[in-house]
């Protein structure tokens, strides 16, 4: 998807690295007629996407580091503008030090995620492929980045532009048919405009609900684990972790402040929150403690209500049900039956999920991992899970509502041309279309810096 570039009047410059020391810092330049500066820098003239090493040098012409310089011209960068990449040492002092040269030559330090609004703006990649570029850096489990790299690669894109070819095509059919009154059921009839308008339909619930699937591998699920002291919560935690994350001893009340684990589940980041023991206490740490419990839970996907087998669902446990908050899945973990002699099981009464396993030996979690999935929704698709945003997931809903309404008005031929323009717009906001610049604005800025 290449366009003439569009250059914009300035020249932005960032650190394209992470923070921190490592080996190699990379600084990223884009703009206009970058080939002055980069002989400003080193003293030399760039050959166009070939690696060089040379000195980077102060205005006095004082060696500031030494490393790599890549010259990529317009239109064969990344954003569509000349670019340049500095790759020196990986020392914060020195990148520091680099980009003030770049500044001191014309540059503006970079917003985030302006060089991929750049990339946008200059044709170089959809939106929904620049908001891959930022979900792969995030992606947080294997399935993840690759769905990401999907996405980046057009896969997405490429799904959304044959659907909306489909209802182009549609459109033209029908408002071609409007011209012609008096034949517009026989014509239709012969079109098979109806079929073509289910196809439309099932190719948009079969992509909603990818996408539905590839927004958990982007973001995840809190789970929260609560339950009075010592009934192994943080046993739990670290079967889940499958190592020692958390401190477990018999004291009740070792845990005073919720610890966080991210695990993965068939791809899925689960994120586990180990939280202090329910239970009233005059320990004003232990208190501060049970305070950020009751926090951690009004932010929960899922509730794992802990209970130790032995004693059964005791009256605190239930005091603890009834307070935490409604409309939130929650499944009772019964936990320590091999202290009982009881049977890794799952059972379900009156809607009420419970699952009895041993933390401490690892029965049963299986279950307690398939229920998981369970509640989250999670059907596997194999390699074509769309790691889809929020905002996709309401562009998609959108638009099947739109042909679905197209579906129920086929004897009103306007309003029926009518639902499909809307629902081709809907799906132009997912490529970026149709998008408005403030939107824009607020995609972007959720990038890295140097992105």
């Amino acid at each position: 998807m290449e366009s003439p570039a569009r250059s914009l009047p300035d020249t932005i410059a960032a650190v394209a690295t992470a923070p921190g020391r490592g080996g190699i810092g990379v600084i990223r330049v884009s703009g206009v007629a970058l080939a002055s500066m980069a002989q400003a820098l080193t003293g030399k003239t760039p050959e166009p996407r070939t690696a060089g090493f040379v000195r980077f040098l102060d205005a006095e012409g004082r060696t500031l580091d030494e490393g790599l310089l890549l010259y990529f011209p317009a239109p064969h960068s990344f954003t569509g503008e000349d670019v340049l990449e500095l790759q020196g040492h990986g020392g914060p002092v020195v990148m520091q030090m680099l980009l003030a040269r770049c500044v001191e030559l014309g540059a503006r330090l970079a917003e985030p995620g302006e060089f991929s609004r750049r990339a946008f703006l200059n044709g170089k990649m959809d939106l929904a492929q620049a908001e891959a570029v930022a979900d792969l850096i995030e992606a947080s489990t294997v399935a993840a980045a690759r769905s990401a790299v999907r996405s980046l690669s057009g896969a997405f894109s490429d799904e959304m532009h044959r659907i909306t070819d489909a209802l182009i095509d549609l459109r033209m059919l029908v408002e071609a048919t409007l011209d012609f009154p008096e034949e517009e059921v026989e014509f239709l009839e012969k079109a098979r405009a109806l079929e073509r308008l289910e196809d439309i339909r099932a190719r948009l619930v079969d992509v909603l609900e990818r996408a539905r699937q590839g927004a958990l591998l982007r973001t995840g699920m809190n789970v929260v684990l609560v339950g009075r002291p010592n009934v192994g919560k943080s046993s739990l935690l670290n079967c889940l972790a499958g190592e020692e994350r958390a401190i477990v001893t018999e004291i009740a009340g070792t845990t005073r402040d919720a610890l966080r684990e991210t695990i993965a589940i068939e791809g899925i980041p689960v994120h586990v929150i180990d939280t202090a023991g329910l239970r009233e206490t005059t320990d004003p740490v232990e208190r501060i403690g049970v305070e950020r419990t009751w926090r951690e839970i009004q932010r929960a996907d899922v509730i794992l209500r802990m209970v130790d087998a032995r004693a059964g669902s005791s009256a605190p446990d239930e005091a603890i049900d009834a307070a935490l908050p409604a409309g939130v899945e929650r499944i009772t973990v019964h936990n320590k039956i091999d202290l009982c002699g009881m049977a890794a099981q799952r059972s379900e009464v009156e809607g009420r999920v419970s699952v009895y396993l041993s933390a401490q030996r690892g029965d049963g979690v299986d279950l307690l991992r398939a229920e998981l999935l369970r509640v989250a929704g999670w059907h596997a698709h194999g390699e074509d899970v769309v790691l889809a945003r929020e905002r996709h997931l309401q562009a998609l809903r959108a638009a099947l509502g739109h042909v679905e309404a197209a579906g129920a008005q086929s004897a009103a031929l306007e309003l029926f041309a009518e639902e499909l323009r809307q629902a081709q717009e809907r799906l132009g906001e997912i490529t970026g279309e149709f998008t408005a610049d403030d939107l824009l604005g607020v995609i972007f800025s959720r990038f890295c810096i140097g992105k």
